[in-house]
């Protein structure tokens, strides 16, 4: 399969078989390919908490959903959370930042997020990018310091989803060249 074929067969999956793990090997890969991940400067501003312990995994999932909303209840299916926290970047990464008012870390998780999700994929694994929970709870739950910033909680596992159409603005919507029209 060629990549934009393989991009088109990618979703966010938001039903996954509870009884089947996740194979230690493919969750390796999945890492692996986080860890190759660029970021500017060479910052890696990221640390990865993969939580597959059954009891941990829900309670985890419990942080990421909301009754009021009605909303993530299925990460309870998932058998792998992989929890992205923010790290320090280094110098060259902070004054560019600085400099250029940008958030270079936030982009680079979001990267390292996309790398995950798309090695999950092609592992034959359904994966969610959930970005709503609560991050004391998760904190609390995962030792995390005060200090740092959990960004994404993505949830892998088998998916039970058929394949949904993506909808998409049409590329004259949101591609222009040689100036901003």
């Amino acid at each position: 399969m060629d990549f934009l074929q393989f991009v088109s067969t990618r979703q966010s999956d938001r039903a996954f078989d509870p009884e089947r793990p996740v194979e230690k090997e493919k969750l390796d890969r999945i890492l692996e390919a986080a860890r190759m991940a660029p970021s500017a400067c060479n910052a890696q501003p990221w640390h990865m908490i993969v939580v597959d312990d059954p009891e941990l995994k829900n309670r985890v999932a419990d942080a990421t959903s909301t009754r009021a909303l009605g909303i993530n209840h299925f990460t309870k299916q998932a058998p792998v959370h992989i929890l992205l926290v923010e790290e320090k970047v280094n110098l060259s990464s902070g004054i560019g930042g600085w400099v250029k008012q940008k958030d270079y870390a936030q982009m680079d998780l979001g990267v390292v997020a996309a790398h995950i999700v798309l090695a999950a994929h092609a592992e034959g694994l359904g994966s969610c990018i959930v970005g709503w929970f609560d991050e004391e709870k998760m904190r609390e739950l995962l030792s995390i310091p005060d200090s740092r910033r959990v960004w994404l909680d993505i949830v892998i596992g088998y998916s039970t989803q058929a394949l949904r159409s993506k909808k998409r603005k049409s590329k004259e919507e949101i591609v222009s060249y040689n100036k901003y029209r």
